[in-house]
């Protein structure tokens, strides 16, 4: 098994001017946390950007203290002569705005009345997403990205990183993503956001003043993605219909090991997430659409793209199923781009982005490698 990056740091960029949003409203002294892996180059030619999913963050591989305690979310794929390989590429991954890891979201103080931004940080986009990565690469130092690469949304802002700025990015990975949500994958997300919002200690976004959380909406709101993202095999192999103790207790409480798991599940993410950050997260998805200022038309929505592109669905992922990522790649066909295209073999479902599969693995080596 090759090693992790081992020991990392995060870094705090503060962005050099006011952000613009999608939204009409400016946001000011934004930060941004992000990590580094690996040299760039005296060319400044093979920098990697990776953009997280909806409640990753910077940490995509290593260790802050010692390599018993978790590693980062991506770290399978990221480091030396791993899939992405950082001792060839210099790789960056950042904390979006908004995001509750360190980065100016909801949980930070507004500059303009020092107090918890809360429910009033104004709802943002991919795009918004995108225009603040491009100042970090410029205080980087990167003209030009060797690749973008993400799964989920993550790949939703490769791709909008090929649209937005075709003559800063060379390859896109679009990874596990689709070209919008389905009525299916937001009602999803309608139903996690009301398990937030019907909590008591929401309180109208205004918890942090309180020093309160809904932790009780954040569990479900999570329980019920968890589910989305894996398949019935993944947990119909882990966790079949056993029982916790072994019998049925004939009551409401865990008696199946997958209650037990989504309940655990559910714990964890609710002392570590911010709500209104969920909230907004979810949001940005339901509002991604290329092709929205086209008429509908995703063919016209790609007719700047120039840079190469892969697109890597998984055969049993049904939150964002293969159909989805044919979509864009019939879309980048007829446009007449660069496009390539990989259903991978998993069971994993929806998280099967994350994992090193093999031949995964060396796709994505060689497209980064060409």
């Amino acid at each position: 098994m090759t090693e992790s990056i081992g020991k990392v740091i995060e870094q705090i960029f503060e962005l050099p001017s006011d952000l613009l949003l999608e939204c009409g409203q400016t946001l000011k002294n934004i930060e941004l946390t992000y990590e580094t892996y690996g040299e760039l180059n005296s060319e400044a030619s093979n920098a990697i950007l990776i953009c997280h999913a909806l409640s990753g963050n910077h940490h995509a591989a290593g260790y802050y203290k010692d390599k018993h305690e978790r590693l980062g979310w991506w770290d399978a794929l990221i480091g030396p002569d791993k899939a992405i390989d950082t001792n060839k590429f210099f790789v960056v991954c950042p904390n979006n705005i908004g995001g509750c890891h360190g980065s100016t979201g909801p949980s930070s103080l507004n500059p303009e009345t020092q107090k918890y931004y809360g429910p009033d940080f104004p709802v943002i986009t991919v795009r918004d997403w995108v225009n603040s990565q491009a100042q970090l690469a410029d205080h980087l130092n990167i003209k030009c990205w060797h690749a973008a690469i993400g799964g989920s949304l993550g790949g939703m802002q490769a791709l909008e990183w090929s649209r937005l700025f075709p003559d800063r990015i060379s390859k896109a990975a679009v990874i596990a993503a689709a070209p919008k949500l389905s009525a299916q994958n937001i009602a999803f997300n309608e139903v996690a956001r009301q398990a937030i919002i019907t909590d008591p200690d929401f309180q109208e976004g205004n918890y942090l003043d309180s020093e309160k959380s809904p932790k009780r909406g954040l569990r479900l709101a999570r329980m019920v993605g968890h589910i989305t993202y894996l398949s019935d095999e993944a947990m119909r192999d882990k966790f079949g219909r056993e029982l916790k103790e072994g019998k049925l207790n004939f009551g409401f409480d865990v008696e199946f090991e997958v209650e037990s798991y989504l309940r655990h599940q559910g714990d964890v993410f609710s002392e570590s997430f911010d709500a209104n950050t969920y909230l907004l997260m979810t949001k940005l998805l339901d509002y991604y659409d290329p092709a929205e200022n086209h008429e509908g038309d995703l063919v016209k929505a790609f007719e700047a793209i120039k840079a190469k592109i892969m697109v890597v669905s998984f055969s049993s992922d049904w939150r964002f199923s293969p159909e989805r990522s044919k979509e864009i790649v019939n879309a980048l066909l007829a446009a007449e781009k660069d496009a390539t295209y990989l259903e991978i073999e998993s069971s994993h479902g929806h998280d099967s982005f994350l994992f090193a599969e093999d031949r995964y693995v060396k796709a994505l080596t060689a497209f980064l490698g060409n």
